[in-house]
């Protein structure tokens, strides 16, 4: 009885300790890139969960024993806010990419081209750079660099605790003011074929009155606007990839 009663500690010491890691991996799965799509059955999280909990608990050092039920909730609420944390903070690197999608349409005159095929409106350009950038990711193997960001989140908030505020709003304020840049910097060549585009038909409009040339324009800047969607596809998921991995490893 008494080495049952010992196995039967150890199981509950484990037993609590998975249950805060799920909840943290949960809520950061939800939040992820490509895992966290709203295309992804709920089921399927779920089963992401499992399998990013069963690699953790063994590596997080966690001893924590509530010792009522009031303790037992908030300390799953700091885990579950902490993993809606540092999974937003990826998550941002979506928004980037759909914000460099819109501006590239704006730019080409291509927002309103298949705008509401999906649940979130996005144009052509948004939609292909989205679904390219996260099957592409995907493939490199991310999930196994998610696995290494979630273990060194314990790292930097450990279990029970709440991330301190001025690290939420340092942290916050960095991630978005990096991917606006990126998303411009993704967007940069159409936004530059767009000023091109204008200052030309500006200057035939001078010399030509009469010519109306946004008839004559729209046909060329359709044509190159999908053009250069076809020509920086490639550059612009391979740099946004390259971002996402220079963040995973600053992280850790």
């Amino acid at each position: 009885m008494t080495d049952l009663a010992v196995v039967l500690d150890a199981v509950d010491t484990w037993l609590m300790a998975a249950i805060f890691v799920f909840m943290r991996v949960a809520a950061a799965v939800a939040m992820l890139p490509a895992f966290g799509e709203i295309v992804v059955p709920a089921r399927v999280k779920l089963g992401l969960a499992l399998a990013f909990t069963v690699v953790l608990v063994p590596l997080v050092p966690n001893s924590l024993t509530p010792q009522s039920p009031l303790q037992l909730i908030a300390l799953a609420g700091s885990e579950i806010a902490n993993g809606l944390f540092w999974g937003l903070l990826l998550r941002c690197f979506i928004f980037a990419l759909e914000t460099a999608g819109a501006i590239a349409a704006q730019s080409m005159s291509l927002s309103q081209l298949f705008g509401g095929v999906s649940a979130d409106p996005l144009p052509a350009f948004g939609k292909l750079w989205v679904m390219g950038g996260l099957a592409f990711a995907t493939i490199m193997g991310l999930h196994t660099q998610f696995a290494a960001y979630l273990l060194a989140s314990y790292d930097i908030v450990p279990v029970g605790r709440l991330a301190a505020a001025e690290d939420v709003l340092t942290l916050g304020l960095e991630q978005i003011g990096r991917c606006f840049a990126l998303a411009f910097s993704l967007a940069a060549p159409m936004m530059v074929a767009s000023l091109l585009y204008n200052l030309t038909l500006g200057f035939i409009n001078r010399a030509m009155p009469q010519l109306m040339v946004s008839f004559v324009g729209a046909p060329a800047i359709t044509a190159g606007g999908l053009l250069l969607l076809l020509l920086t596809t490639p550059m612009v998921l391979g740099l946004w990839f390259d971002h996402i991995l220079g963040f995973l490893e600053a992280t850790r």
